[in-house]
């Protein structure tokens, strides 16, 4: 009986042991940490910003974006603006309540602005400019009696400016422009001393500021229909434990203790849905393969073994559906592995629709989907791998420069992959997130588009518009920004931008036009208007001929059209490629590197 008590007493204490070190892994860190882990889960995409992020730290201070207090080891900066972020605002960041600037800006964010900001009783700068941001301005901003500077222009923004905000009397810049805001703007306090330059955009504003009379005030939407109940349940079962406590009450107390803290960690892991899984765990609990056309010579076990192998370290790319990974079979070949998280059940069934579609969609300048892994937690799609990157990197990352022939060659391919599937693919598709991360390169740099199978695909052609609001700011058609209703005329539109982008070597939100009050966009209406059309050019590219120059802005300059009936059509698009620009008159040259 005493040894058997005995070696009770060395198994709770091992099992004790065992619970804290869990504990110290996934509790260890401080509580400001904990509420950007939080943060980073509601991001579904980013250039990679945050996956140094570490939960085994004890504290954030070396995270990239983040700059603590030397001394309390509290968060006071986050900088994240143009990282390519996509998701929303966790409430979660209002708990890191010394934070004194939170830099957003330029990113990819949609869903409502948190009031749990306002706790950030401490802030002074506060950018959320250049996002996709929904719902009111909350009035707890209020109570942020520190802030010196606020911007939330260029969102989806909506009902009126709070009164509160008349209460911050330290505000040096105010700018809430390029909104759907509603109703009369406060007259008195801090808001009267900035001008209509603060408010240009919201067609529905009135007030002194900007000499519009008020009439009709509309009142903004109520608080609580704008944001999501949620909340925590606890478990409270302890069965497991009941047997060890009563046979050994020390140590069993002390097991009880542990694993009611494991078991708090467990829930608050869960609930911000961990996005640090290794792949082998999501097809641990069983995962089928599905292969499309039977050309690869790999049987499912051989596929799963090598995914069963992948970590952080084989990661190549972010975007906005998930993390894509680099997968080396034993015969050196070489796939893409586009990670996607599920979220709930009728997101497995979209993509299950989606997927046998996919299947069957191959063309020369699309991304070819070779087939799928289908686990418990996660879709693994598996796509060909393109040696070239993405064009994003080759225009903006890399050292290597893309002369003028280059640069035709991938538009001309990206306007064919895109007129495929609007005009030649059964269902029609139509993209909605048209932008340079999305073309991929070849070893040749030929030109691919990828992503386009997550997009909302059309069943017929009576229901030719689909209302789920995708893209990047930045390339998105005023109309799409307007109501969220998405047709070929609106890719036409981001491929007219991309044209821009490919041209210039900059990005549609590059800063140079920002400080202006532009996009890419009015930059080249201002440039075509000043008669200045050749300092649209990237000045590292060579080689560029005056003919097919010419001949190019014609056609990026149509595709931009505010008015969608004005743009082209793909097949249109390809056939003034082919026939204008990529065959001009090879005496006509200008090398805009030698100015």
């Amino acid at each position: 009986m005493g040894l058997h008590l005995l070696k009770l007493h060395k198994l709770a204490l091992s099992l004790v042991l065992h619970v804290f070190f869990a504990i110290r892994v996934i509790c260890s860190i401080n509580s400001d940490g904990l509420a950007l882990l939080s943060f980073k889960t509601s991001i579904f995409g980013s250039d990679g910003v945050l996956l140094q992020w570490n939960q085994e730290d004890t504290d954030p201070c070396s995270w990239r974006g983040v700059t603590c207090d030397a001394h309390t080891k509290r968060v006071t900066h986050l900088n994240l603006a143009y990282h390519r972020l996509i998701g929303y605002i966790s409430p979660e960041i209002g708990k890191i309540n010394k934070l004194k600037l939170l830099a957003l800006h330029g990113n990819s964010l949609y869903g409502t602005i948190p009031p749990e900001l306002g706790n950030c009783s401490e802030l002074q700068m506060l950018y959320l400019q250049g996002n996709y941001l929904s719902g009111i301005i909350p009035s707890e901003f209020g109570h942020l009696s520190e802030l010196e500077n606020l911007d939330v222009s260029s969102n989806t923004l909506s009902g009126s400016i709070p009164s509160a905000l008349a209460k911050l009397t330290k505000l040096t810049s105010f700018n809430v422009s390029m909104n759907f805001l509603t109703g009369s703007i406060p007259s008195e306090g801090a808001l009267f001393k900035f001008g209509g330059n603060s408010y240009l955009g919201n067609r529905d504003l009135c007030g002194n500021q900007i000499g519009v009379a008020c009439k009709n005030e509309l009142p903004s939407p109520p608080m609580n229909s704008m944001l999501p109940s949620s909340g925590f349940h606890r478990n409270k079962k302890n069965d497991s434990t009941k047997l060890v406590i009563s046979a050994v009450a020390t140590v069993g107390a002390l097991l009880l203790v542990a694993l009611m803290c494991f078991w708090g960690c467990y829930l608050y892991k869960k609930f911000i849905k961990d996005d640090i899984r290794t792949l082998a765990m999501d097809i641990s609990g069983g995962a089928s393969i599905v292969m499309f056309h039977g050309d690869l010579p790999y049987s499912s076990k051989e596929i799963l073994k090598k995914i069963e192998t992948i970590d952080n370290e084989n990661i190549i790319g972010s975007g906005g559906f998930g993390t894509v990974y680099k997968l080396t079979m034993d015969d050196g070949n070489i796939f893409a592995l586009k990670r996607i998280m599920k979220t709930n059940v009728c997101l497995d069934r979209l993509f299950d629709r989606e997927l046998e579609i996919l299947g069957c969609i191959k063309h020369r300048y699309l991304v070819n989907l070779r087939g799928y892994c289908n686990s418990p937690s996660s879709k693994l799609l598996l796509y060909d791998f393109l040696a070239g990157g993405s064009l994003d990197e080759a225009l903006h990352e890399r050292s290597e420069q893309l002369d003028w022939d280059v640069r035709l060659n991938i538009i001309l391919g990206a306007a064919k992959g895109l007129a495929y599937l609007h005009h030649d693919c059964s269902p029609r598709v139509i993209h909605r997130d048209i932008k340079s991360s999305n073309i991929l390169l070849d070893g040749n740099l030929e030109a691919r588009v990828s992503d386009f199978g997550l997009a909302k695909l059309l069943e017929d052609e009576e229901s030719h518009i689909t209302t789920i609001v995708a893209g990047t700011f930045g390339y998105l058609a005023p109309e799409y920004m307007q109501s969220g209703r998405a047709t070929e005329k609106t890719d036409v539109y981001s491929f007219g931008v991309l044209v821009l982008e490919i041209m210039s070597g900059k990005r549609p939100t590059d800063s140079s036009f920002i400080e202006k009050g532009l996009n890419i966009v009015g930059w080249l209406h201002f440039l075509v208007a000043e008669n200045r059309s050749l300092e649209m050019i990237d000045p590292q590219c060579v080689g560029v001929q005056l003919e097919s120059l010419n001949a190019l802005l014609q056609v990026a300059n149509q595709c931009v059209a505010s008015c969608p009936e004005d743009r082209p059509t793909m097949h249109r698009v390809v056939q003034v490629l082919e026939s204008e620009v990529m065959t001009p008159c090879p005496s006509d040259f200008y090398d805009s590197s030698s100015d």
